[in-house]
């Protein structure tokens, strides 16, 4: 990779360790909230899924949303700042290829996402035992699920003319997809209809994806899931790529 890549990388992960108040902190809490109102609570009476505790069913879950949550974001407020501010052109205008230019954003929120998703395992810790079937599967899931979120907050930013248009895609479409991924029950306890939507949700097939590294068990084939993941990020990466060639992401795209 060019020097530009890491300068680019550096100067993202640095940001985000400055205002880390804005970035990490509310995230940790949300995640801790989670974990006790769901995984004890609830969880208390739930009992077990799959022949697994119930927090430890719906922990892989909710690192996906930790994930994807910082990951998105990153990329998503730090891209659309740039051209908001004009000086995403300087980018442009350098000797960085767009590949570099996006591979030291999408690395940047990767680094956060993973950052946040150890905090989220250390504190899920002190309410129940982590089980970790294979450690190198489960590290390649969380790289590629933040990767899959950094290019769709790429994607975005890219496209976005206002602020506003930077919250309404996570409100609006990202959450209530989670809440039909199976994050908090198995797929086999829903309808029909459910399983469906379910089946056409992708971020379904990315909780699956970890809880498999994690747990071993999964509502779905573990290859299946895994090339339909690598094929989205190919998909993504390549239609973020054009944009950007095409001159979408200039800061001009914002006033027209």
């Amino acid at each position: 990779m060019s020097t530009g890549f890491y300068t680019l990388m550096h100067r993202e992960i640095v940001r985000v360790i400055r205002i880390w108040p804005q970035t990490l902190i509310p995230q940790i809490i949300n995640m801790t909230l989670y974990l006790i109102i769901f995984g004890k609570l609830i969880g208390a009476r739930i009992g077990t899924i799959q022949g697994v505790e119930y927090l430890q069913y719906i922990l892989p879950g909710l690192l996906v949303i930790a994930i994807f949550n910082n990951a998105y974001n990153n990329l998503a407020w730090s891209f659309f700042g740039a051209r908001f501010a004009h000086h995403i052109e300087e980018l442009f205008v350098s000797p960085m290829t767009n590949t570099s230019i996006m591979s030291g954003y999408i690395a940047a929120g990767i680094i956060r996402s993973i950052l946040v998703a150890a905090v989220v395992l250390i504190i899920a810790n002190f309410f129940a035992p982590i089980h970790v079937a294979n450690l190198g599967l489960m590290i390649f899931t969380a790289v590629l699920i933040a990767t899959i979120f950094a290019l769709a907050g790429l994607l975005n930013a890219i496209f976005a003319s206002k602020f506003e248009d930077i919250t309404s895609v996570p409100m609006c479409i990202i959450t209530p997809l989670t809440y039909f991924a199976g994050v908090f029950y198995s797929i086999d306890q829903l309808p029909i209809s459910l399983k469906i939507i379910s089946f056409a949700n992708p971020i379904f097939y990315l909780v699956n994806l970890l809880r498999f590294s994690m747990l071993g068990i999964s509502d779905v084939d573990f290859g299946y899931a895994l090339y339909l993941s690598l094929g989205l990020t190919l998909a993504l990466f390549l239609l973020a790529w054009y944009c950007i060639k095409r001159g979408y992401a200039s800061c001009d795209a914002i006033y027209n």
